[in-house]
């Protein structure tokens, strides 16, 4: 992780749940951190319980992925106020009940939004910036195993709707950006990371209740988040997938 040290990452959806445990455990590696979210008071909160040292280092802005211009001016303060942007976790998803075949669209342009729509305005954000000092930065989608082919929650199970098509898309936006890389003769990494069921706010209680133990926590994911940080340049960790044991799906 040495050549991390007080480099810059973005961390989206870091309010909470997996983008929370990822911008802990960055910043306690020696790397600024910039928490994107729309809930500023969560991530001061994170803040706060971080030890003194820590605390110098992780900044926020209060950023709504699905708006491009929100986006955009989050990226234009990072590269003028810390110099760039150096790795990107791409985490920010939201999910809303219902079945894809009747649910208002207005809800179907939200998720779309900010779980597709999102990720691709941050990533080419964060990759203008690293073209632009050739810096062999770091590119990570939290996707989820909803986006793997084959992926059956079975009949009893509620539909994750349009929340599934979002995931299984960026499985592409992870391999066509890993080739368009190469293309441009960068040194840029990809990875994509699949994690099953996770604890966090976007999971309903009775979902919790019924899978138990066999439910995944939010560091669970960040620790797979600085694995693939840690690997040496020239080894990339394209894919990952991650599930609590016992889990069917």
């Amino acid at each position: 992780m040495n050549r991390w040290q007080n480099r810059v990452a973005v961390v989206t959806g870091a309010s909470s749940g997996i983008g929370a445990a990822c911008a802990k455990l960055i910043v306690a590696a020696g790397i600024q951190v910039v928490g994107l979210a729309r809930r500023t008071h969560r991530m001061e909160e994170l803040k706060q319980t971080l030890p003194a040292e820590q605390q110098t280092r992780f900044h926020y802005k209060q950023c709504d992925v699905s708006q491009e211009c929100e986006v955009s001016a989050a990226f234009d303060w990072i590269e003028q106020t810390l110099g760039g942007t150096d790795i990107l976790v791409s985490n920010a998803g939201i999910l809303r009940e219902g079945n894809l075949i009747d649910m208002p669209l207005s809800d179907i342009g939200v998720v779309v939004s900010t779980n597709l729509m999102g990720s691709i305005y941050c990533l080419q954000n964060a990759l203008k910036s690293m073209r632009k000092r050739n810096f062999p930065g770091h590119l990570i989608f939290i996707n989820s195993t909803a986006g793997l082919p084959g992926y059956n929650p079975g009949p009893v199970e509620p539909s994750l709707n349009i929340y599934t098509p979002t995931k299984f898309a960026l499985n592409a936006v992870n391999e066509i950006c890993r080739q368009e890389l190469i293309t441009l003769k960068t040194k840029v990494k990809t990875t994509n990371i699949s994690p099953g069921w996770v604890s966090t706010e976007i999971v309903p209680d009775e979902t919790k209740a019924q899978l138990g133990d066999a439910i995944l926590q939010a560091d669970d994911v960040a620790n797979a988040v600085m694995y693939a940080l840690s690997t040496p340049p020239h080894a990339q960790v394209q894919e990952i997938t991650l599930r609590a044991v016992g889990e069917w799906f």
